[in-house]
Order: C-alpha cells, then sequence, then structure tokens
C-alpha cells in the first residue's frame, strides 16, 4: 500500500502544479471577484507548500489530502469561471 499511496500523492503533486501554471485569473482588478480569484490561488499555493512539506517528513497521508484540497480549490475556481486555463487541458472538470 505504501508505493501506491507514494505513487497517488506523486500524482497530485503533479497535477496541482500543473494546475498552478495553467490557471489565469479571469477576472477584472477592479471587480470584487478578483479578490476571490486570488484567494482561490493564495489556497492552492499554501496546500502545494503544506504538502510538501508532509511529503518530506513522510507524512504521505496528509500531504495527499493538502495537494487534493490545492487542486479542488483551483478546479472550483475553474468552474466559477475565476480562471482562464487552455482549452485542451484535461487537469480541469467544464
Amino acid at each position: 500500500m505504501s508505493a501506491e499511496l507514494d505513487q497517488k500523492t506523486e500524482q497530485y503533486e503533479s497535477m496541482l502544479k500543473s494546475a498552478l501554471s495553467e490557471a489565469t485569473v479571469a477576472v477584472p482588478p477592479e471587480t470584487a471577484l478578483y479578490a476571490g480569484a486570488t484567494e482561490v490561488l493564495n489556497m492552492a499555493e499554501a496546500y502545494l507548500q503544506d504538502g510538501q512539506h508532509f511529503y518530506r517528513n513522510d507524512d504521505l497521508v496528509n500531504a495527499l489530502a493538502a495537494f487534493s484540497y490545492g487542486y479542488g480549490w483551483l478546479d472550483a475556481g475553474v468552474r466559477l469561471g475565476l480562471f482562464n486555463i487552455p482549452a485542451d487541458t484535461e487537469l480541469f472538470t467544464t
């Protein structure tokens, strides 16, 4: 099980990193939604850092949870229209 958990954790870390690099804020800075979009990005980045901390400390369960939560924040932001994503990406549900 540990090898499977390790593989899944690395997969979700990679997905979150890719998602962060592909998503760009879609709302104008002068709108109230801009603050929400930047908060979503900040949360996703914080979960990435937390997950990497847990991973370095061999806490794979919490690392996977953190990477998954961060990815979920971004995915929700995409669905809400807060972010632009490339048309050919398969990282997000639309």
